[in-house]
């Protein structure tokens, strides 16, 4: 039986970088394929009841780091708790990892992975084009033409997020599979699981 895992994320998202290696792990494991959606949050939450970082209570914005420094600790995960380029768009490096998807699974996987390092790791701004081209190519990819379907990105991204809202997604990581939603990289046990 093919196994396929829907994965939803923001490539500013520190849940998705704390999962994102795992999740790679436990689909490798079970010979499951993964669908990447880099998909928008300001089109999710308002559907969904989600509150942006910015607006959320001091309270919950304390026990995020709390919860970050844990899982960073517990994953033994490099992750700067306050990267110098957060929040910024995302949108761009959307657009690279949508042009890879179709055709090379894999590579756009590997290319979210350092959009994310990128964020959370290195300090970079990946909304900036320039740093942008510098990831795809130590990643021996062509930046430039990844970004040549920019323009479209905005609609695809768009659409793709209507459709992760009619699908039951509401935050980043989600991961679906056998009409089961995951959400949150602490779930990769409980996908890891139901791919058994």
């Amino acid at each position: 039986m093919n196994k396929t895992i829907d994965y939803y994320l923001s490539l500013i998202s520190p849940w998705s970088y704390l999962g994102h290696q795992r999740l790679q792990d436990i689909a490798t494991r079970h010979q499951a394929t993964i669908k990447l959606w880099p998909v928008d949050f300001a089109v999710i939450f308002p559907s969904t009841g989600g509150v942006p970082l910015a607006r959320r209570s001091p309270q919950r914005q304390a026990y995020r780091m709390q919860e970050l420094q844990r899982w960073r600790d517990y994953l033994h995960l490099p992750l700067t708790l306050e990267p110098k380029h957060f929040p910024v768009s995302d949108k761009l490096a959307a657009a690279m990892v949508i042009e890879l998807r179709e055709q090379q699974a894999e590579t756009a996987l590997r290319l979210a992975g350092a959009c994310l390092r990128a964020c959370w790791v290195e300090d970079r701004d990946i909304s900036d084009r320039s740093t942008l081209l510098a990831i795809a190519s130590e990643n021996q990819l062509d930046g430039e033409e990844l970004l040549t379907v920019a323009d479209q990105a905005p609609q695809i991204i768009a659409a793709d997020s209507e459709a992760a809202v009619k699908r039951g997604v509401f935050g980043a990581p989600s991961y679906l599979y056998d009409k089961q939603i995951f959400w949150g990289q602490d779930r990769l046990d409980f996908l890891d699981r139901a791919l058994e």
